[in-house]
């Protein structure tokens, strides 16, 4: 188990530890490929291009081009990492991640920035809502949201020795340190940061800090709640999602993602075909085009935040219906 410290202290934007790990990793090994569509600078891929022009491919703004481009670099031994804003790369290029990087087994990294609401008051347009339902239902590409610096760090290296088409989610704000120095993250095993017998937050991304914050609050109020950070949806961990579901009275899942088919759904669906039966709710975005605004405002809109965690945890305890609540905002539109 990772055990936070105390106070959280704010790192930089997993966007920018993922490229400053892959330069230095790139600046070791030629075979190290980046291409992009157009996308250096919010991917923080400028010292990239300027230290290594050689390895770095520019597509422009072709999506579908630059997943084809990148299958083909794979094809041919290069070790790839295809990065694009997420709401793009895996809408307008879908059809090329299932054929030519999962279908054809080519163990492109594929990496969504920007992701879930990031780019906020640009609206539904640059959200990637939806991303991780895509996916899941495409054989053959796993799926990895990294919740701090640390565990972006060690996905970058996990990524180079990852034999399948892997797909990472990166927001851009900067992150808290969750994890003490020195965690051990692999693909497919999520992380406890803490246990929790009355209940607890299943997360990954930028949502795991809110559900710490959240436990504490409870620890105050009471509640003895725990935060398991679920960074890998494939291979989804299953036992970790079990023993979540053994120790605690109830459970939440909390994702920067539409409520159907993330997170929240396949824990739902693991619970029920292996007949555990816990009180569960799913916080993300709900079934609607959501509400325009900054990230922070819109987390606090649909209850993503402290506050909002531990008010979903005391209402699923108490068996009452949930009530968002969070600042007046617009409608895209409206």
């Amino acid at each position: 188990m990772s055990t936070h410290p105390e106070p959280l202290q704010t790192g930089k934007p997993n966007q920018q530890i993922f490229a400053d790990t892959l330069l230095a990793f790139a600046e070791a090994d030629p075979s190290i490929l980046v291409v992009t569509s157009d996308s250096r600078g919010s991917g923080r891929l400028v010292a990239f291009g300027e230290k290594l022009p050689r390895q770095i491919v520019e597509m422009g703004i072709a999506e579908q081009n630059l997943v084809g481009v990148a299958a083909g670099l794979a094809a041919a031994g290069k070790r790839v990492f295809a990065v694009s804003p997420a709401c793009f790369l895996t809408a307008r290029s879908f059809e090329q991640i299932k054929n030519d990087v999962a279908y054809s087994n080519q163990p492109v990294r594929l990496v969504g920035i920007s992701a879930g609401i990031s780019y906020g008051a640009l609206g539904a347009t640059h959200h990637s809502l939806h991303d991780f339902a895509a996916l899941l239902a495409v054989n053959n590409i796993d799926i990895v949201a990294p919740a701090d610096n640390l565990e972006t760090q060690a996905v970058v290296a996990a990524a180079l020795r990852h034999p399948r088409p892997l797909y990472i989610r990166l927001g851009k704000k900067a992150m808290p340190t969750l994890h003490a120095p020195g965690v051990q993250v692999e693909i497919g095993k999520a992380l406890w940061l803490r246990c929790g017998a009355d209940l607890t937050f299943l997360a990954n991304g930028e949502t795991v800090a809110p559900a710490v914050e959240a436990a504490a609050q409870l620890a105050g109020e009471g509640i003895d709640a725990g935060v398991l950070s679920v960074h890998s949806l494939r291979p989804l961990d299953t036992a970790a999602v079990l023993e979540a579901a053994q120790d605690s009275r109830a459970l939440i899942t909390v994702e920067e993602h539409s409520v159907n088919g993330g997170l929240g759904s396949l824990v739902a669906s693991l619970l029920m075909q292996r007949g555990v039966f816990r009180p569960l709710r799913i916080m993300g975005i709900p079934d609607e085009y959501c509400y325009t605004g900054s990230q922070g405002e819109i987390f606090a809109h649909y209850g993503i935040s402290r506050s909002g965690l531990a008010a979903a945890a005391h209402q699923l305890l108490a068996g009452t219906e949930p009530v968002l609540t969070g600042p007046s905002l617009s409608v895209a539109g409206h």
